[in-house]
């Protein structure tokens, strides 16, 4: 393994993001206490608390896991995207960096973006409401698999784009909608029947319910099942990103 590589395209993403601090760390970070202030404030005043939550609490795991989900894929897809816009993305192939290298030091520094965010996200929510974490380890698990899994997801959205306007599809018309669907805000058992069931194919539930337990252990599936799920999402990816270089898919045309 050439750690020194991996350290170079790491380094050289996090740089990015040091110039652009505003950009990469305060803007999602302003924009996701404004959902708090609006939802806790507004809905909160309404709800009370959810299975012995108070709402205010009960939306946090959502808050950190819709702004994780989002900055994990456009992190990465903007990180492998820009270098295959410009061409400087042949000189990384070029070089004596195994692929395996190459997608440590992309994934690796988005999803780091992506948990910085995050934490940030979760020392600021304890201004406005009290915060307890039942299961730290666990809390932290699911914030390194959800990072990893989906800046994986955004690298794969980076290489298959052919266009700007293809970077923005996935995250606002797939990803936003989904994870507003999936109990960010609410817990599922407050739907009626049919639309729990349907609520179950969004992937995105089995995550925001397992983060959710990690903090007050309240899930709308069982943790093991949210577990298992993101392994499997994150196979998936592995699997596409190993396809990806194993066939040169928009890498080497």
């Amino acid at each position: 393994m050439n750690w020194h590589a991996v350290w170079a395209i790491y380094n050289f993403e996090m740089a990015r993001t040091r110039r652009t601090l505003f950009q990469s760390v305060v803007s999602p970070v302003i924009s996701t206490s404004l959902y708090f202030v609006v939802f806790g404030a507004a809905i909160g005043s309404r709800i009370t608390e959810i299975e012995g939550v108070s709402y205010g609490s009960f939306i946090v795991p959502g808050l950190i896991m819709l702004t994780l989900l989002t900055q994990s894929v456009m992190n990465a897809s903007f990180g492998i995207y820009f270098p295959r816009f410009v061409g400087t993305i042949y000189e990384v192939l070029s070089a004596p960096v195994s692929y395996l290298e190459i997608v440590l030091g992309y994934v690796g520094a988005a999803a780091t973006k992506s948990l910085i965010i995050g934490l940030i996200i979760l020392a600021t929510a304890g201004f406005f409401v009290p915060l307890h974490i039942a299961h730290p380890f666990w809390m932290i698990a699911f914030l390194l698999l959800t990072a990893f899994t989906f800046s994986l997801f955004g690298f794969i959205i980076g290489i298959w784009a052919d266009g700007f306007e293809k970077l923005q599809i996935i995250p606002l018309l797939v990803i936003t909608p989904l994870t507003f669907l999936g109990g960010s805000f609410y817990s599922v058992s407050v739907l009626p029947p049919v639309w729990q069931k349907i609520t179950l194919l969004n992937p995105v539930v089995y995550l925001v319910s397992g983060f959710r337990w990690s903090f007050f252990e309240v899930a709308d599936v069982h943790v093991e099942i949210s577990l298992g799920m993101t392994l499997v999402f994150l196979a998936f990816c592995l699997a596409v990103v190993w396809w990806i270089f194993r066939t040169g898919y928009r890498l080497k045309n």
